[in-house]
Parts: structure tokens; sequence; C-alpha cells
């Protein structure tokens, strides 16, 4: 943590954040979509 400028907009850390969090909500959606039966615009209520 030596390089503290940038907090804010297209950093690597906020890149690498927005990744990993996009990577477990997928993965989160296909198991819940395994365990349901049903996908995740039907669990919504939108078909």
């Amino acid at each position: 943590m030596e390089n503290q400028e940038n907090k804010v907009g297209f950093t690597n850390f906020a890149e690498n954040l927005n990744g990993r969090l996009a990577m477990l909500g997928f993965v989160i959606a296909v198991a819940t979509e395994l365990m349901t039966g049903k996908g995740i615009l039907a669990q919504l209520g939108l078909m």
C-alpha cells in the first residue's frame, strides 16, 4: 500500500474486485438454478 494515489475510478484494485464479485454472482446464480430447477428470470417472476 505504498502507492495511495487513485482511490476512485478504474484502478486495478477496483477492476479486480468487480471481476471477482461478478464471478461469484454468476456461480451463485448457476447453483441456485440447479437447486430450484427454475431459471433466474422465473425465480424473479419475470417469465
